[in-house]
């Protein structure tokens, strides 16, 4: 499973927009698909038979939906959520027809021909998408699959209570729907003591029962340890999958999936006093040795997203302020000569995880995964 002798995708297989060989990228984001396909694994066992999907938006958070869906597939997953119409067109075309692609923010009007013609199944968050999708499904002469989310609490996305209400009493409202499912988001899943999730669930089973007969969907990453009663008929994991911890303050029981290596660009010398990057916010108290890395915001790398990178185990602390390309490091804790150019650091890995970046910034592992940009040379292993 993290052999990096495991094969990589060509440019061309890859999304997330990278062609970006080895030799040519200042840094290296190897992804494991065989941690992903475990990490779906894990989440399934909780589960105990219930069905589970994969969401796979924002691009398999970052990670490369097309690969990751491949992945998934091995282990059986037939079910996928996207967030946007486009990413659903470009799921489809990447893994074609069969698996159900389920988009989560609904359709823009005017797009619903485009949506059925790729074969995606729309997440309806309102009476206007529901009529839209309806008469679609008239013009074309028979019915379309959609799901139908209902807002149990979280002010989001889905139909309002009076909205559940109101097509509830409509003759025909759901003409030409083959719901697949009804389905509500929680808002505080990763807050296991939070008295709003039981609300949250009781609100969901009180307007669902409204609804035509459906197989429900409430749970997602977190909300999969919050026990059966959140289970239903379809978990819709996401985060989890790709690492982030979904039991904040507890051990994580998801593998790692990312390691990203930057590259050494230069090592220096420096005495006392030598100022170091933007502003010199940084002074060499005494003799000090450097190196720079190729690795910056404009990769996606958080101004404050972590405080070291390591090299064989040795943490070598940052040192100035994070430029747009690179990051300069103390290194004095190696033997002289140890670290040169080509040299690989890790940012993220055995050393530092998701989470553990995240927190130096102030943010969430999601964030941090989703902002990995197209310059690194992406590997995949493990598939």
């Amino acid at each position: 499973m993290n052999d990096d002798t495991g094969r990589e995708f060509p440019a061309h297989e890859a999304s997330s927009g990278s062609t970006v060989s080895e030799a040519a990228a200042g840094a290296i984001l190897t992804v494991d698909l065989g941690a992903i396909r475990e990490n779906y694994r894990r989440l399934k066992a909780r589960l105990n038979g219930v069905r589970c999907a994969g969401v796979l938006k924002a691009d398999g958070y970052g990670l490369g939906a097309a690969q990751v869906a491949s992945a998934l597939a091995k282990e059986g997953c037939d079910i996928f959520f996207v967030a946007l119409l486009g990413e659903g067109i470009a799921l489809r075309k990447a893994i074609g027809p069969g698996p159900d692609i389920f988009v989560l923010n609904g359709l823009p009007p005017g797009s619903e021909p485009e949506a059925a013609a790729a074969g995606l199944c729309p997440v309806i968050n309102s009476a206007t998408q529901l009529k839209a999708w309806c008469e679609t499904a008239r013009g074309m002469g028979q019915s379309l699959p959609a799901a139908v989310q209902v807002d149990s609490g979280m002010a989001r996305l889905g139909m309002a209570p009076r909205e559940v209400e109101a097509v509830a009493r409509e003759a025909g409202a759901f003409d030409g729907i083959d719901m697949r499912f009804v389905m509500s988001h929680l808002a505080r899943a990763d807050e296991p003591q939070q008295a709003a999730n039981e609300k949250q669930r009781r609100e969901f089973e009180r307007l669902r029962k409204m609804l035509p007969a459906a197989p429900a969907s409430l749970a997602n990453s977190s909300g999969i340890f919050l026990g059966p009663a959140y289970h239903y008929d379809l978990a819709r994991p996401g985060a989890a999958l790709y690492g982030v911890n979904p039991t904040p303050g507890e051990p994580n029981p998801m593998l790692s999936v990312i390691k990203l290596q930057a590259k050494v660009a230069q090592t220096r010398q420096v005495g006392a006093g030598a100022g170091i990057g933007y502003g010199h916010t940084h002074h060499a108290d005494g003799p000090l040795g450097l190196a720079t890395i190729s690795l910056g915001y404009g990769d996606g790398w958080h101004r404050r997203a972590a405080s070291a990178a390591w090299f064989e185990g040795v943490q070598l602390p940052f040192v100035g302020r994070v430029s747009m390309d690179s990051i300069i490091l103390d290194i004095s804790a190696l033997p002289a000569g140890r670290l040169g150019e080509g040299d690989l650091v890790e940012l993220i890995g055995p050393s530092q995880s998701v989470d553990d970046a995240a927190g130096h910034a102030g943010t969430i592992g999601y964030e941090i995964l989703t902002s990995l940009g197209a310059r690194f040379h992406r590997r995949y292993i493990g598939g």
